[in-house]
């Protein structure tokens, strides 16, 4: 009997991580949920494992390479990793930002995918069929105002999946780059404007339908569920409101 094909998610403790967990759950893997919230990610994994699928939590802080590496020598073999960890803080201008907020972005987002993606691409291969997905946004594609650190972070990560697309073609391994325009979490905006809430909720205001955590991981599910021959290489999400990051049609 073949063994059930293992997929790592980081950055798994809520939002579209966690959503992403209970879908390639419901798909058939054994997830490993990744975050530095031990808490979340061990009531997430108990609560799949009641459920019947199998999983395993592990707390990790992406942006730690002895960690990460000690936490890949786990893994002979592996089907997937969703490269999800990441989010933004503040909304200020080019002019004006804080170089802290910038640094931190593009630890979280690009470096940490970075650290994920090296130490465990020799295990992907080793599976004879590795899947890689780079959460990044639609940010990564187009700048906006106010948005300049958290879109020059994605815009880092966006470039890191073509690049290793170029350099491990001809071997078992796919990168799949999944671009979420609005999503409504419950701590994106909240985590991006330091805990203000009311500032949180104008990002959606008036907006009727965003999308949620699980749309997205939806779209996840069905990208690495693919033919193995069938490469997803970007693929862009939005709510029907949004038409760009700057044009959202608003019932106010």
């Amino acid at each position: 009997m073949a063994a059930t094909p293992i997929a790592v998610v980081t950055g798994a403790s809520s939002g579209i991580g966690a959503a992403t967990a209970r879908t390639l759950a419901a798909e058939g893997f054994r997830v490993v949920l990744t975050a530095r919230r031990k808490d979340r990610v061990e009531a997430l994994a108990a609560k799949l494992n009641e459920a019947g699928h199998q999983a395993t939590a592990y707390q990790l802080d992406v942006t730690d390479r002895a960690a990460v590496d000690e936490f890949a020598t786990a893994f002979r073999t592996l089907a997937v990793l969703v490269n999800n960890a990441g989010g933004a803080l503040g909304a200020d201008p080019v002019a004006t930002g804080d170089p802290a907020d910038w640094r931190q972005m593009y630890e979280t987002n690009v470096i940490g995918t970075l650290n994920v993606t090296q130490a465990l691409l020799p295990a992907l291969t080793a599976s004879g069929d590795g899947t890689i997905v780079i959460l990044s946004s639609t940010a990564a594609l187009a700048a906006y105002e106010g948005g300049g650190g958290y879109v020059a972070a994605k815009h880092g990560e966006h470039v890191l999946a073509e690049t290793l697309r170029l350099e491990i073609v001809g071997t078992p391994v796919r990168v799949i780059e999944v671009a979420p325009g609005m999503v409504r979490t419950e701590e994106f905006a909240t985590t991006r404007f330091r805990g203000d809430t009311e500032k949180a909720a104008k990002v959606y205001a008036g907006v009727a339908a965003p999308l949620t955590a699980e749309d997205v991981a939806d779209t996840i599910g069905w990208a690495v569920t693919r033919p193995s021959h069938v490469n997803i290489d970007l693929l862009v999400v939005r709510p029907r409101a949004q038409a760009s990051n700057t044009k959202v049609h608003r019932e106010l």
